[in-house]
C-alpha cells in the first residue's frame, strides 16, 4: 500500500514539475507572458466556448499592446505574440530562413492527405512544392479562368431571379459555398457542378464534410492533437476520416488517367502538378493588371530555384484538398461578410451598384477581365471585408534554427529562441487596431481609397498573410469574389431581413469563422 501510495506522489510530482516548466517558459526567459490555466494555456474561453477564435487573438493582442511581444500558451504550447510591425517584418520577411515552418497542425505521420498539403509541408520539400503551384495563380492564369468563374457567378445570380419571390431570403453560407464549389471544380478539376440544381452533389456534400470543425468530435481532436500529440500519433488517428481520403485519391487519380488517356490539357492546378512532374514547369513574368489591393505578391526568394520532379498522386491530392478547402471555406466566409455589410450599409452598396452599371454600360453588357479589375469600388469593399473580416484571423511561425530578439526599448533584454519555439502574428488584434484603423467596427471602405490606401502602415493588414508563406490563393479569392457580386448586384439589392442579426456577433461554438446565428439575409429583385 506505501510502495502504491509513494508511486502515486512521485507521478504527480512529475507532472506537477513538467507543467509548472512548461507554463513558466516565457518567465524563464525573462519575458512577461500572459495570466495561464494550465493545460489550456491562454485558450480556456475559445475551448469552452466563451469567445470566438478571432475574439480570442484580439484579446491577447490588447492585453499588452504596448509591449512589442509578449509570451502565452496556445494548451501546453509556448506561443510568442508579436505587435511590432518592424518586428513582424524582421521574422517574416527579411529573416525568413529562421521562420520558414507552419507549426505542425496534426501530429507527423497520422494523416499524410493533410501533411502533404502545401500549408503542412516544412522546410526544403515547401521550398520546392511552392514555386511548382504558385504558377496557377499568376495574374495570368487568373484571366486565363475568369470566363469559367463568370459563367458561375451568372449561373448563381440567374438561379434567385427565376424565383417568384420580390424578396429571397437565404442563409447566404449555404448558397455561396455552393457557388465557390462550382468554381473550384471547373476550374481546378474541369468538372461541371451546378450545386443550386443539383444540392446533393458529391463534390458539394465532400465539401461540407471537409469543412466542418464544429462538431464535438472534432474539437475533441484539436484539443488531443495539442495537449497529446503522442498518442495520436502512436495511434495513427487522421484530422479526416477514410471517406474523405478516398474522395480525393480516387479524384485524382480518376482525373490524371482521364487527362493522359485522351490528352486533355486545362490551365488548372491538375495540369501543372502533372507537367511539373514531367520536369515541365516554368515560372512566368506578370504580363496583365493584377487583382487588387489586398493581393499578396510571390516572394524573390523562389525565383531562379529548381523545382522537385518526385510527385505522386498522392502528392497531387494533398494540393487538390487544401485548395478545395481554402476556396470553399473561406472564400464563402469573405462573401457572406460582405454581403452582410453591403446589407446594413446601404449607402455603400448603393454606390458599388453605380459601379456596376457604369461597368456594364462600358462593357456592352458583357464583364471582361480587364473591366472588372478596373472597377475601383468595388475593390475598396473587398479590402474593407477583408479588413474587418479577415478570415486568416492569425497566422503562425516555427523557429527552424535559434534566433535572437534584440531590444529596442529601454528596459528590454535580448530575447533568445530556440528551435521549435511558436510566433503568433495577431492579423485580427492588427486589423481592428484603434490607431492603425480609426473606428475600427465601422465599415469603411474609404480607407482603401486612391487618397488613402496608401496611408494604411505596412505590415497592419495581411488579410492574406505576409512573406513567402503568404497565401498562394488571394487572386483567386479576390477574382471570385468580385465576379459573384458583380453578377449579383446588378439584379438585386441585398437586405436584411427578421433573420439578420445586427450588430452581427462571431459564432464562439465553431473553429470556423461564421456568423453567430447564421449569414441570414435577402435578394431583393431590382427593377431596372
Amino acid at each position: 500500500m506505501i510502495a502504491v501510495l509513494v508511486g502515486a506522489v512521485t507521478i504527480i510530482l512529475c507532472v506537477y514539475v513538467y507543467l509548472h516548466r512548461r507554463y513558466t517558459y516565457w518567465t524563464r526567459k525573462n519575458l512577461k507572458q500572459l495570466d495561464t490555466t494550465w493545460l489550456l494555456g491562454n485558450m480556456d474561453k475559445a475551448t469552452f466556448r466563451q469567445e470566438s477564435f478571432a475574439d480570442m487573438v484580439k484579446r491577447m493582442y490588447d492585453a499588452d499592446r504596448g509591449e512589442r511581444f509578449s509570451g502565452m500558451y496556445q494548451m501546453n504550447i509556448p506561443t510568442l505574440i508579436i505587435r511590432d510591425l518592424e518586428l513582424i517584418k524582421q521574422v517574416c520577411v527579411k529573416d525568413f530562413d529562421h521562420f520558414v515552418d507552419h507549426r505542425s497542425f496534426i501530429p507527423d505521420n497520422c494523416d499524410p492527405l493533410w501533411e502533404k498539403n502545401l500549408f503542412a509541408l516544412k522546410g526544403q520539400r515547401w521550398k520546392e512544392m511552392r514555386p511548382i503551384l504558385s504558377p496557377s495563380f499568376t495574374s495570368s492564369k487568373m484571366r486565363a479562368m475568369f470566363l469559367l468563374m463568370s459563367d458561375c457567378a451568372e449561373r448563381f445570380s440567374e438561379f434567385f431571379v427565376k424565383k417568384d419571390d420580390d424578396i429571397v431570403e437565404m442563409e447566404m453560407k449555404d448558397s455561396f459555398t455552393r457557388y465557390c464549389n462550382d468554381v473550384i471544380a471547373t476550374c481546378a478539376f474541369g468538372i461541371e457542378c451546378d450545386s443550386l440544381n443539383q444540392p446533393n452533389n458529391a463534390f458539394y456534400l465532400m465539401g461540407k464534410r471537409t469543412t466542418d470543425f464544429s462538431s464535438i468530435t472534432m474539437t475533441l481532436k484539436f484539443i488531443g492533437f495539442s495537449l497529446a500529440p503522442w498518442i495520436f500519433e502512436l495511434l495513427k488517428i487522421p484530422l479526416f476520416d477514410e471517406e474523405v481520403k478516398h474522395f480525393f485519391y480516387n479524384l485524382v487519380d480518376d482525373t490524371i488517367k482521364a487527362r493522359e488517356e485522351k490528352g486533355i490539357v486545362r490551365p488548372d492546378m491538375i495540369n501543372l502538378l502533372m507537367e511539373a512532374r514531367k520536369g515541365k514547369i516554368k515560372q512566368e513574368e506578370e504580363t496583365v493588371i493584377d487583382t487588387g489591393f489586398s493581393t499578396v505578391q510571390e516572394s524573390n526568394v523562389f525565383k531562379g530555384k529548381s523545382a522537385v520532379t518526385e510527385i505522386t498522386n498522392q502528392d497531387i491530392a494533398s494540393q487538390a484538398m487544401v485548395f478545395f478547402f481554402g476556396g470553399f471555406d473561406s472564400v464563402s466566409n469573405l462573401m457572406c461578410f460582405m454581403a452582410h455589410e453591403l446589407a446594413v450599409n446601404p449607402d455603400v452598396q448603393s454606390r458599388l451598384r453605380d459601379e456596376i452599371l457604369d461597368t456594364t454600360s462600358a462593357c456592352n453588357g458583357k464583364l471582361t477581365y480587364e473591366a472588372l479589375l478596373k472597377m475601383k469600388y468595388m475593390d475598396m469593399v473587398v479590402s474593407e471585408t477583408l479588413r474587418k473580416w479577415p478570415n486568416n484571423v492569425a497566422t503562425d511561425r516555427v523557429c527552424t534554427k535559434s534566433y535572437t530578439i534584440e531590444p529596442s526599448k529601454p528596459g528590454e533584454k535580448p530575447l533568445q529562441l530556440s528551435e521549435d519555439d511558436t510566433i503568433w502574428v495577431p492579423i485580427y488584434g492588427l486589423h481592428h487596431d484603434y490607431r492603425y484603423f480609426p473606428h475600427p467596427e465601422r465599415f469603411d471602405p474609404e480607407r482603401f481609397s486612391d487618397e488613402n490606401k496608401d496611408k494604411i502602415i505596412p505590415y497592419t493588414y495581411l488579410p492574406f498573410g505576409v512573406g513567402p508563406r503568404n497565401c498562394i490563393g488571394s487572386r483567386f479569392a479576390l477574382l471570385e469574389t468580385k465576379a459573384v457580386f458583380f453578377h449579383l448586384l446588378s439584379k438585386f439589392e441585398i437586405v436584411p431581413t427578421n433573420k439578420t442579426q445586427v450588430p452581427l456577433k462571431l459564432n464562439r461554438r465553431s473553429f470556423n469563422f461564421v456568423a453567430e446565428n447564421g449569414f441570414w439575409l435577402g435578394l431583393k429583385k431590382l427593377n431596372l
